[in-house]
């Protein structure tokens, strides 16, 4: 299923995740009102242990409690207070999107929510014995079945809150390194061999298939690096990929022959344009779009087509932000994506 089977409108723009600050509230009311057409569950990861990209996503394991030692995040033997503090951060956050939306007195038709994808999660959590999960074959699958059965819940605890559909982004910004081999193990003294795109593609099929069946919804795959693995991600079934449009001017042909038959088959560009931190000159309009109509020309194709499969984003979260920025980011992103649907005059 592609994105542009989703019921939201054109000109939609969304956030890719994190925002500044330690106030579900505030980041919630920021993002419901910045952001209509597809809001998103703000990640505030300032908030620490538990409140960051694996911290948040490893709180949603059913029967793999983690916990915190010196080299990051490990599996633990039982729950303990770590893994309790992820749950109850994603709980607040739940409350707060809750809250506001209530306020607000008008539900939104649609929110999503953003989880690790498999590739990165257990890369970035080790065995007792000191491995990433994703040396060992059956740690792996574990890991992935247990993910989808927490997306789950996680998914109808959402839809019970604000009474929206729910949209999943796995964000994947590992799986270059996964790739490529050029990941670290936990000593640092090596890196862990690479994975055969096959096998990786293959997982992530797996996990793109399970939160399909439980949406309903097409799923979206964050990947923010240079090099994103395009034709991997769409094979997986991604409905949409995003990533930042802006690091690929050099990049090689073939990415771009990706990138163009990607968006030919139907899935929609979620086309990172925004600066994710206070840019050092004022940014316009016109500024901040010029990657996306490049990309189009580049591609030989109309430029409708950003308004019928693109959804402008920031570039990465917004963590690194002020809390200015963070707003005007957001409101840049949902003006871009509404000039992609009546271009100003001169585009």
């Amino acid at each position: 299923m592609c994105v542009s089977e989703a019921t939201w409108p054109q000109g939609t723009a969304t956030g890719i995740g994190s925002l500044p600050g330690t106030d579900p509230r505030e980041a919630a009311r920021i993002v419901l009102g910045e952001l209509p057409d597809l809001p998103h569950l703000p990640e505030l990861p300032a908030r620490g242990v538990g409140a960051d990209l694996i911290g948040r996503t490893a709180g949603l394991l059913i029967d793999l409690p983690v916990e915190v030692v010196p080299s990051g995040y490990r599996v633990a033997a039982r729950p303990g207070r770590d893994y309790r503090r992820a749950a109850d951060l994603m709980e607040r956050d739940l409350d707060a999107l809750e809250e506001v939306v209530e306020r607000g007195g008008t539900r939104p038709e649609r929110v999503k929510v953003q989880i690790a994808g498999p590739w990165t999660l257990t890369a970035g959590i080790e065995l007792a014995r000191g491995h990433r999960v994703l040396t060992d074959p059956g740690a792996l699958r574990e890991f992935t079945d247990s993910l989808a059965e927490g997306v789950a819940g996680h998914v109808a605890s959402v839809t019970r809150r604000t009474g929206a559909p729910v949209i999943v982004q796995l964000d994947e910004p590992t799986l270059p390194a996964v790739l490529a081999g050029s990941l670290p193990t936990p000593s640092g003294y090596g890196t862990v061999a690479a994975v055969p795109e096959p096998e990786a593609r293959t997982l992530l099929s797996r996990m793109v298939d399970a939160v399909r069946a439980v949406t309903g919804q097409p799923v979206l795959v964050h990947c923010c690096a240079g090099r994103p693995p395009v034709a991997l991600l769409r094979q997986a079934g991604a409905g949409g990929i995003a990533l930042d449009i802006t690091l690929l001017d050099d990049a090689p042909p073939a990415l771009w022959d990706e990138l163009g038959e990607a968006w030919d088959a139907g899935v929609t560009m979620l086309l990172g344009l925004v600066p994710g931190t206070d840019p050092d000159t004022p940014m316009d309009l016109r500024t901040a779009a010029a990657p996306a109509l490049r990309m189009t020309d580049r591609l030989g194709f109309s430029r409708r087509m950003l308004a019928e499969r693109a959804v402008p984003t920031p570039r990465c979260g917004l963590a690194g932000a002020s809390a200015t920025w963070a707003r005007r980011a957001l409101a840049l992103a949902r003006d871009i994506g509404k000039a992609f649907v009546e271009p100003p005059e001169g585009w």
